[in-house]
């Protein structure tokens, strides 16, 4: 039975109070191909407990399991192993039930943990602070793109060819509503980054510019030199980490001089989990800190000289005015946040720098001998653990066809830049610690069937 606590008249008193005629109108942003004019089709309108079991399990069983298969697909989302551990702690009942700290003087084990994780956080980033955690990398990076506009008080964001495509779709929804112009470009099939396409981008209208560190193809390129072209035009550099274990190994952009450095925290704790629920990192320096948006928790003592921690910041909608708000984003990813936590605890600082000398050690066998393969080109110069092939033809269709034969070959260019008939050829690779050399070779002996 379904609860319908409010009458028609409740109803149409609220759209009344809104201006709003229908409910319908509250979805007009909604494509109208999106919306469902009745039932769902084939869906029936009840069953019993034990036949929607039977048939959700039918249904998951078509999926491949990524442990199951070689697999190589990585732009954006990236199999590690996850120490059982880290799973074990975070299903213990003081953390899985946590809510929020609304009031934060009786949560000290929550806010102790936020505050480590975002010191591990900022120092991961190089950055001089970090908040306690985002949705996820792309809501992150939109984030920081609003919080450049209030900084500068300009509204026109650069975005690097190199930035996860999806990346920039999220960040020109929000800009609909917010007015802020965003620059944008497709990258080039090349070694060359586009840094200095970027510094000649640069006007007085700038806000920031966002490059992505390793990009979109896994090239690396030093962001110093577009940090200072930034700066000078009194803009700020914005940097997107898709994969943190890489900065186990590659300078941070904090080190390069970056305002805010950004970031999707998955490989680190939290498993693929079919696209969410995910992590996302936010640190900025210090001088910025009061319009970073969502939560920082801070250290302090109480009356009695004991540590203790405290919600030093959270200027958000549900603490403060909403006009004077930094964020519509009211939470953080807690629960991924802790896992993340864990898995950097477990690791270290020592175990980081291993476990990303791990991933590239095998990227650099696999693209030796991926390369190898009759009309296959490396497009990377640099990489950490993902780099792009050159296929010499269309890669969708090889992806398939490999799929096929139980072999996730990687991600085509042609599915994520539809209508870029120049990047069509291109296949991102990566390969993790849990990559083996048995998965390496099935991959090249089955590129070079489907490419014969």
């Amino acid at each position: 039975m379904r609860y319908l606590p409010l009458t028609p008249s409740d109803r149409q008193g609220m759209l009344s109070e809104i201006g709003a005629a229908s409910i319908d109108d509250l979805f007009v942003d909604v494509p109208e191909a999106a919306r469902l004019s009745g039932p769902i089709a084939d869906l029936p309108n009840h069953a019993s407990e034990l036949a929607v079991e039977r048939h959700m399990t039918a249904l998951a069983r078509k999926n491949t399991v990524a442990g199951e298969v070689p697999f190589f697909l990585g732009c954006g989302a990236y199999r590690h192993h996850v120490p059982a551990s880290v799973d074990h702690l975070i299903q213990r009942g003081e953390y899985l039930t946590a809510y929020t700290p609304y009031q934060p003087e009786i949560a000290q084990g929550t806010l102790q943990m936020l505050f480590e994780f975002q010191t591990q956080v900022a120092r991961l980033l190089g950055t001089d602070v970090a908040n306690a955690s985002m949705y996820d990398g792309s809501t992150a990076c939109w984030e920081a793109i609003g919080m450049a506009r209030r900084i500068t008080r300009r509204g026109k964001a650069i975005l690097s060819g190199g930035l996860h495509p999806h990346y920039v779709s999220v960040a020109k929804t929000m800009a609909k509503y917010t007015g802020d112009v965003l620059d944008t470009s497709a990258p080039t099939l090349g070694a060359d980054t586009d840094i200095d396409t970027l510094i000649g981008r640069i006007d007085a209208d700038t806000s920031c510019v966002v490059v992505q560190y390793p990009d979109i193809l896994g090239r690396i390129a030093d962001l110093t030199p577009l940090a200072q072209a930034c700066h000078a035009a009194k803009a700020l550099l914005i940097a997107v980490v898709t994969e943190p274990v890489a900065l186990g190994a590659i300078r941070s952009p904090g080190e390069m001089d970056a305002d805010i450095v950004v970031g999707e925290g998955q490989s680190l704790g939290v498993g693929l989990q079919f696209g969410g629920p995910y992590v996302g990192l936010f640190g900025c320096k210090d001088k910025y800190v009061r319009q970073m948006p969502g939560r920082l928790c801070g250290e302090t003592v109480d009356a009695d000289g004991r540590r203790g921690f405290v919600l030093t910041l959270s200027t958000r909608e549900q603490h403060i005015r909403r006009e004077k708000a930094t964020s519509n984003i009211c939470t953080n990813s807690g629960l991924c946040a802790l896992a993340f936590s864990i898995h950097m605890t477990l690791l270290g600082e020592a175990g980081l720098r291993r476990l990303a000398g791990l991933n590239h050690a095998g990227a650099c066998r696999a693209a030796d001998r991926l390369s190898q393969a009759p009309g296959v080109t490396l497009v990377n110069d640099s990489f950490f653990n993902e780099f792009t092939l050159d296929l010499g033809r269309e890669a969708r269709p090889i992806v398939r066809q490999l799929a096929e034969r139980g072999i996730l070959a990687g991600v085509s260019l042609g599915r994520l830049y539809p209508g870029e008939d120049d990047l069509a050829n291109g296949l991102v690779v990566a390969v993790t610690e849990t990559t083996t050399p048995e998965d390496v070779e099935a991959l090249a002996t089955a590129l070079e069937e489907a490419l014969a």
